[in-house]
C-alpha cells in the first residue's frame, strides 16, 4: 500500500531568526508576534502595530507623497528605491498617521515602519508627523508615536535633517498648548535622527524589550572612541537602568499600559 503524501500549504509556518524554530503562524499572531519558544520579538509593520494598539483608526495625510527633490542616485535612482519600498511594505511612505481610539479614548497616532527604507525619516515622514501633531493640538487629544527607524534618509540630504527640527518644534507647541500626554514608544531599532528628535521628547517614553535604541550604532562608537562599550549598551534594559527611558513593556501589555497612562495623565 502506497504511503499517502501529506501536503503542507505554504505560508502557515514562520521560522524564528533567533532560535531557528518553526512556529505556526496562527500561534505567532496569537502571541503578539513574539516567539513562544525563545521570546524573540518579530519586527511588525505599521498596519499590524495599529491593529494591536487601537480599537479603530482613520489615516490622515496619506495624499502627501514622496518625490525626488535632489535627483539622487547611488547604486540606483532614489525613485527606484521608493518604488521597491512601496512594493515591499505595501505603504506609500515610512510612516502612517491618523486618528484612532484606544479603549474608547481618542488619540493621534503615528507609526513608523522599518520595512519602508528602514523607517528612515525624509521630508514626507516629517511633514506627516507634523500634521499629526497639529491635529492633536486642534483636537486637544493625547499624542502617540511608535518609532522604528534607522534615522534620517540620506537620499534627501539636508531636507531630511531639517525634519528633526521641524518635528521637535511641533511637539514643543503641542506640549505648550495641550494638557494631554505625548507617549513615545520605541521599538527595535530606534536610531539616528529619529532618536535625536521626536522619539526622545515624550512625556512618557516606553520601549519594547531588548530594543536597540541610540544615535550612532555600538560598532561606530567603539571604532570612534577606541574603547569597549559596556555589556548591553544601547539596549532598552541598559537605557532604563540609566534613566533614559521610563519603562519597558511587553508587546501583549502595550495597549493596556498606554490606555492606563492616558487615563492617569489626561487632564
Amino acid at each position: 500500500m502506497a504511503k499517502r503524501r501529506i501536503t503542507i500549504p505554504p505560508g502557515i509556518w514562520e521560522k524564528c531568526e533567533k532560535c531557528e524554530q518553526l512556529i505556526y503562524k496562527k500561534r505567532l499572531k496569537e502571541n503578539f508576534y513574539v516567539c513562544p519558544k525563545c521570546g524573540h520579538y518579530f519586527r511588525i509593520g505599521a498596519d499590524i502595530r495599529i491593529k494591536l494598539l487601537t480599537d479603530e483608526f482613520k489615516e490622515i495625510a496619506e495624499e502627501i507623497q514622496p518625490c525626488d527633490p535632489l535627483g539622487f542616485y547611488d547604486t540606483k535612482p532614489y525613485k527606484e528605491r521608493l518604488k521597491e519600498a512601496r512594493k515591499k511594505s505595501g505603504l506609500s511612505e515610512a510612516v502612517k498617521v491618523g486618528i484612532g481610539k484606544i479603549d474608547g479614548k481618542q488619540v493621534a497616532l503615528g507609526v513608523l515602519d522599518f520595512n519602508f527604507m528602514g523607517g528612515s525619516m525624509g521630508s514626507v515622514v516629517g511633514e506627516r508627523i507634523t500634521i499629526l501633531v497639529e491635529e492633536a493640538i486642534k483636537r486637544k487629544i493625547p499624542l502617540i508615536i511608535v518609532s522604528s527607524s534607522g534615522g534620517a534618509r540620506m537620499q534627501e540630504g539636508i531636507l531630511s535633517l531639517m525634519q528633526m527640527a521641524k518635528t521637535s518644534s511641533a511637539i514643543k507647541k503641542y506640549k505648550d498648548e495641550v494638557k494631554s500626554p505625548y507617549i513615545s514608544i520605541l521599538t527595535h531599532p530606534t536610531t539616528g535622527g529619529v532618536s535625536a528628535s521626536f522619539a526622545f521628547l515624550g512625556d512618557i517614553i516606553i520601549s519594547e524589550p531588548k530594543a536597540l535604541i541610540g544615535f550612532a550604532g555600538p560598532r561606530v562608537i567603539e571604532q570612534t572612541i577606541k574603547q569597549k562599550l559596556p555589556e548591553g549598551f544601547q539596549s532598552a534594559e541598559f537605557l532604563l537602568q540609566k534613566g533614559m527611558i521610563d519603562m519597558i513593556v511587553e508587546r501583549k501589555e502595550l495597549k493596556n499600559t498606554v490606555s492606563k497612562l492616558i487615563s492617569i495623565l489626561k487632564s
